[in-house]
């Protein structure tokens, strides 16, 4: 129920608190692989702390703040996608995903990306979407370029990772942009 197909056996789908040992349980799988270029695996290491993750969003999507929707493929729950950031009232959001490395290379993220800004865009208003990358996650980068996104820039050893301060990289894509490269007018 409330699955949106993907193709290819996947589907999007809310991620809410209920789903905590799943959710640890695709944490575990790909724990090492998901923890290279993002933290989400070092804030969810037991289910209490995957818990209070997924209600965190669940809060952000009750204030309209955030989302988060998990990736499946065949039923299996293998990544996701989420709204970081989202500010109605200034038209911005920042969205991100994550991957386990056994969904790698089908296109899944970008899919799911591209569902999550034509809905930000056409349904919501939003002006401008971010994504923010480690300037060494070039699978993540390459989803930024696939989704038609510009590289405003780089914020220079603003992050410390894992005891490293990383570069992030900032693309976005504005609704004028989306909607040309889509072939949608606004209102269509």
């Amino acid at each position: 129920m409330f699955a949106t197909p993907l193709g290819d056996s996947a589907t999007l789908e809310p991620l809410e608190p209920w789903h905590a040992e799943e959710f640890l349980a695709h944490m575990d799988r790909g724990r090492d692989y998901i923890g290279r270029h993002v933290g989400l695996p070092d804030a969810t290491p037991d289910l209490p702390a995957a818990r209070a993750w997924l209600q965190s969003y669940a809060d952000k999507a009750a204030s309209d703040t955030g989302r988060l929707y998990g990736i499946r493929l065949d039923g299996v729950l293998v990544g996701g996608v989420l709204f970081r950031v989202f500010d109605a009232a200034a038209g911005t959001c920042e969205a991100g995903c994550w991957l386990e490395p056994s969904a790698v290379g089908r296109g899944l993220v970008t899919r799911a990306v591209r569902l999550l800004i034509d809905w930000a865009i056409e349904e919501r208003g939003i002006h401008r979407v971010e994504w923010q990358v480690s300037s060494e996650n070039t699978p993540s980068i390459n989803v930024a370029k696939r989704l038609g996104m510009s590289r405003d820039g780089v914020l220079r050893a603003n992050h410390p990772y894992r005891g490293v301060r990383q570069d992030t990289e900032v693309w976005s894509v504005l609704a004028p942009e989306w909607r040309a490269a889509r072939g949608t007018a606004q209102g269509d």
